[in-house]
C-alpha cells in the first residue's frame, strides 16, 4: 500500500488528484535534487519558484480575473503538502507568497491589482507579508509602525521583524498604524520593496528554513501613493487576520508534507537497515511506532482538509477550524518528523539523510502565522463565548 497516496486520496475529486500529481512531479523534479544544497548554502531558489509560478502554484487561490489559478483552499492545501514532502522551506515560502498575493488581489484598487497581481500570481514577481515587529509578535494589534497621510501619499516610519523573503521580493504587504491604539487603528498597504527609504537587515541565521531569507525591514519616511492602501483605513487588522486564516492552513499543509516525507523515509529505512540479524521492519516496537505516525498524519490531514472546506464555504466558524487545524497539524507534523529521526538512529542526525532537514524546517510552523498557544486562545474563546458546538 502506498501510504503517500491512499490517505490523501479520500474525498478528492479527479481534478484535485491531478493537482496533487502535478505538484508531486514538480517537487521531485525541481526541488528534490537541490533541496539539500539550498539548505546547506542558504540559497534562495528564485528560478525554481519561477517554475512553480509557471504551473500556477504562486497564485493558487487568487481569482482568475486577477491572474491567478482560481482554485480552492483545499486545492492549495493539497499542492503545498506535496511540495513540502520534498522541501518544506521552499514550499513554505511559496505558501506565504500565495497569502500575500491573495491579500493584494482581494483588497487592492482595480488599478493596483491589475498592475501587480498577474505578475505575482505568475511568480514573475514575489511578495512578502509584513506584520510582525520587534515588540509585537503574538500581540500583533500593538504594532507601532506608522503611516501618516500627507496629501495623496502616506509616509511610513517603523520596522518589521522576521519577514520571510525580505530583500529578495518585489512587493511588501505591510500593516501600519494610521489611527489610535489597538487593532482598529491598523491599515494595510502594498509597498514596492525597492521604494526609497526601505532598508533590510541581515539574513537571520535560523535553525531551519535556510532556502528562504528572513530579515528585518525598516521604513524611514517611505512615501507610498494613497491608492496603494488595501481596503479602507482601519481595516488592516481584519484583512491581516482574514489572510492568516488561509496562511494557517497553508503552513499546516506544509507540516503534513514534512511529516509525509519523514514517514516515507522511515519506511524505506526500516526495510533496509538490519540490526541483531533482522530488518528494523521486523521489530514490533518500531512497527507500532510507524503505525502511530501514520495514524496521526491521516488524522491531521483530515482536520486540515475539513478546515479548508470550511474556509471555502465561508462558514462562520472557519477561523476557529483553521486555528485547530494549524495547531494540531503542526504539532503532529513535528512529532512525526522527530519519530522518523529516532527510527534512523544516528544516521537521522546527519545531513546524508533528509529527516534532520525536514525536522528543522517544520519546527517553526508551530510558531509562525500565530503561535500554537494563540491557536489555543482562539479555540478557547470560541468555546467559552458561544453556545455553538464544533462540528
Amino acid at each position: 500500500m502506498d501510504m503517500h497516496a491512499t490517505p490523501g486520496a479520500v474525498g478528492l475529486s479527479d481534478e484535485q488528484a491531478a493537482y496533487r500529481e502535478a505538484a508531486r512531479e514538480f517537487a521531485l523534479a525541481e526541488l528534490g535534487p537541490h533541496a539539500a544544497h539550498w539548505d546547506a548554502e542558504s540559497e534562495f531558489p528564485r528560478t525554481a519558484i519561477g517554475k512553480a509560478g509557471e504551473l500556477g502554484f504562486c497564485g493558487l487561490y487568487v481569482p482568475e480575473q486577477a491572474g491567478g489559478s482560481g482554485l480552492t483552499r483545499l486545492d492549495a492545501a493539497i499542492v503545498f503538502e506535496e511540495l513540502a514532502a520534498v522541501d518544506p522551506s521552499t514550499a513554505a515560502f511559496i505558501s506565504i507568497h500565495n497569502m500575500a498575493t491573495w491579500m493584494l488581489a482581494a483588497h487592492a484598487s482595480p488599478a493596483l491589482r491589475d498592475a501587480w497581481s498577474p505578475a505575482l500570481a505568475s511568480g514573475a514577481r514575489l511578495a512578502s507579508y509584513c506584520l510582525t515587529e520587534p515588540g509585537a509578535g503574538s500581540d500583533a494589534g500593538s504594532l507601532r509602525t506608522r503611516a501618516e497621510r500627507d496629501g495623496d501619499h502616506y509616509v511610513l516610519h517603523g520596522s518589521k521583524a522576521f519577514i520571510s523573503g525580505a530583500g529578495a521580493t518585489d512587493m511588501l504587504v505591510v500593516m501600519a498604524r494610521t489611527g489610535g491604539d489597538g487593532p482598529k487603528g491598523i491599515t494595510a498597504f502594498a509597498v514596492p520593496a525597492d521604494a526609497e527609504g526601505i532598508s533590510y537587515g541581515r539574513n537571520e541565521e535560523k535553525m531551519g528554513w535556510h532556502s528562504q531569507p528572513t530579515r528585518g525591514v525598516t521604513f524611514d519616511g517611505v512615501r507610498i501613493p494613497a491608492d496603494h492602501r488595501l481596503g479602507a483605513e482601519g481595516e488592516g487588522f481584519r484583512i491581516a487576520m482574514k489572510g492568516l486564516d488561509g496562511g494557517r492552513l497553508n503552513i499546516a499543509a506544509c507540516s503534513l508534507g514534512a511529516a509525509q516525507g519523514a514517514l516515507d523515509a522511515a519506511r524505506r529505512y526500516m526495510g533496509e537497515r538490519r540490526q541483531f540479524g533482522k530488518k528494523l521492519a521486523e521489530f514490533q516496537a518500531l512497527q507500532f511506532k510507524l503505525a502511530d505516525m501514520a495514524t496521526d498524519l491521516v488524522a491531521a490531514r483530515q482536520m486540515v482538509h475539513t478546515a479548508a472546506r470550511k474556509l471555502d464555504a465561508r462558514s462562520h466558524d472557519a477561523t476557529v477550524w483553521c486555528a485547530m487545524a494549524k495547531r494540531f497539524a503542526t504539532d503532529a507534523g513535528f512529532a512525526i518528523c522527530n519519530d522518523a529521526l529516532q527510527i534512523h538512529g544516528g544516521y537521522g542526525y546527519i545531513r546524508e539523510y533528509p529527516v534532520e532537514r525536514l525536522l528543522r524546517d517544520c519546527r517553526v510552523h508551530q510558531i509562525l502565522e500565530g503561535t500554537n498557544e494563540i491557536m489555543r486562545v482562539i479555540v478557547a474563546r470560541h468555546l467559552l463565548n458561544t453556545d455553538e458546538e464544533l462540528r
